[in-house]
């Protein structure tokens, strides 16, 4: 019966997706248009509004330029990537299929630069937020830059993590897994996950980045560029292919910090380069805590560079056994290993 019952659910699932396929739409977004979206001539310019409105199986064509989720100042606004939304940047505005777009020519740029322009203090806390996504959910082609996360709030919240992108892992049984390409974040900050707070705290937060840079981000405390965050029984395990981590500054993990806490925080990382990054206490590349969990990152083919830390350059892990209050800590220069 249990196994029949799966079954009928695995057919419905797919009937579902199958429905939802056929009545997918291409959204058209381009600077300084109000038009409803749906042709390059009768394109809408509100981006964050265009996401809002597709659904399961959709897709968001942006042309190049700038755009930012609010247009009050909202700090609070970003914008939201649905479940199954396609959303690619770097079409120059006539194009007939999305692989005649160019993200390099006509570069997209999502801005948190939202109040002053000459200060961040009042920039978008979170860029860009997806939560409970599967691998369908797709952002490809973007510049996402000056988010500023330095509000007050609880920890691992969206006003003080993950100024650049914040992944939201759902539940265990509703894993967070979309797959973010050729992106680059840059320049932005906050407490912790200066460039990506992938949140699998409870859940499971564990997307796939392909071909994407993650270039002068800055976290005050954990992570400079990214936080995979698995604690309570949770999963972040993030995967990184051809990435680029440069520039990057914290407090711990100048590129990337791992919280297992109970749950897990496994990133794999094949053929990524990690340069200049540093961490003013410890992790130049990356700092692990386990904290009666597992942290630990499996790297393949990567290459380093003059990355630098008060204690362990490469990759440092602090341990703790809460039961006996023993620490541990651990550091490796270079970490080339596979798991």
């Amino acid at each position: 019966m249990p196994s029949q019952i799966i079954t009928k659910a695995a057919i419905t699932a797919i009937i579902v997706i199958f429905t939802l396929s056929l009545n997918a739409k291409t959204y058209f977004v381009k600077e300084n248009t109000t038009g409803k979206g749906l042709s390059w001539s009768d394109a809408n310019g509100d981006l964050a509004a265009v996401l809002f409105a597709a659904s399961y199986g959709d897709e968001v064509w942006v042309a190049g330029g700038t755009y930012v989720a609010s247009y009050d100042n909202d700090r609070t606004r970003s914008f939201i990537v649905s479940k199954g939304v396609k959303v690619l940047g770097g079409f120059m505005g006539n194009e007939m299929t999305a692989d005649q777009r160019n993200a390099e020519k006509y570069k997209v740029t999502l801005s948190g630069n939202i109040g002053d322009l000459n200060s961040a203090h009042d920039n978008s806390h979170t860029i860009v937020l997806i939560g409970g996504a599967n691998k369908n959910t797709v952002l490809d082609g973007f510049f996402i830059a000056d988010g500023t996360a330095n509000s007050s709030g609880a920890t691992a919240s969206p006003s003080r993590s993950g100024a650049g992108l914040y992944v939201m892992g759902a539940s265990k049984n509703n894993p967070s897994t979309p797959l973010i390409r050729n992106c680059t974040f840059y320049n932005n900050h906050s407490c912790d996950g200066g460039g990506v707070y992938n949140n699998g705290k409870g859940g499971n937060a564990s997307p796939t980045f392909v071909n994407c840079n993650f270039h002068s981000n800055c976290a005050d405390l954990d992570g400079a560029a990214i936080f995979n965050d698995g604690r309570h029984g949770g999963n972040s395990s993030p995967v990184f292919d051809k990435c680029e981590f440069s520039g990057n500054e914290g407090s711990y993990g100048g590129a990337m910090c791992n919280y297992g806490g109970k749950g897990l925080a496994n990133p794999i990382l094949n053929n990524c380069l990690f340069s200049s990054n540093e961490a003013y206490s410890r992790g130049g590349e990356v700092f692990n805590m386990d904290i009666e969990g597992e942290a630990q990152v499996a790297m393949t083919n990567c290459k380093f560079k003059e990355n630098t830390a008060s204690a362990g350059v490469g990759v440092y892990t602090f341990s703790q056994n809460r039961a006996t209050g023993v620490k541990k800590y651990t550091y490796v220069d270079v970490c080339v290993k596979k798991r």
